[in-house]
């Protein structure tokens, strides 16, 4: 994705270049990642997407799961990066090191978020998709 400022902010979007480092929903829909258990897209409003018609949502999660991911991680709402990186330091000490499955690990850090006393503007906006 190296490069994709300079096309965004120039208006250089030029279609016969192949690699112009903005990473699109088809180019990701295009890959083969049967073999990825997990995506975590910790962006802002990374989970949402545009509704056309009766074919449900297009956006990146849709386009992560025709690739074949099997999970992902995504956000509905703008998290600070503050909060968003305390859940996910959270979220990774449960899957990888204690080794819970993904589901229970990002259960268990929105449940230590809002132990800590976080409003759950900060953690309840990630979701797994499976």
């Amino acid at each position: 994705m190296a490069g994709g400022n300079v096309v965004w902010y120039t208006q250089n979007k030029d279609s016969a270049r192949i690699d112009d480092g903005i990473l699109t929903a088809y180019e990701i829909s295009q890959l083969n990642l049967s073999n990825t258990e997990l995506v975590v897209l910790s962006a802002c409003v990374s989970g949402l997407g545009y509704v056309y018609g009766h074919e449900g949502i297009f956006g990146l999660q849709r386009a992560f799961k025709i690739a074949g991911v099997k999970n992902l991680i995504v956000s509905l709402w703008s998290i600070p990066d503050f909060q968003t990186k305390e859940l996910m330091v959270l979220f990774y000490e449960n899957w990888l090191i204690k080794k819970m499955t993904i589901r229970n690990s990002l259960k268990l850090a929105q449940e230590t978020m809002r132990n800590q006393g976080y409003e759950p503007y900060y953690w309840a906006g990630f979701v797994l998709v499976e």
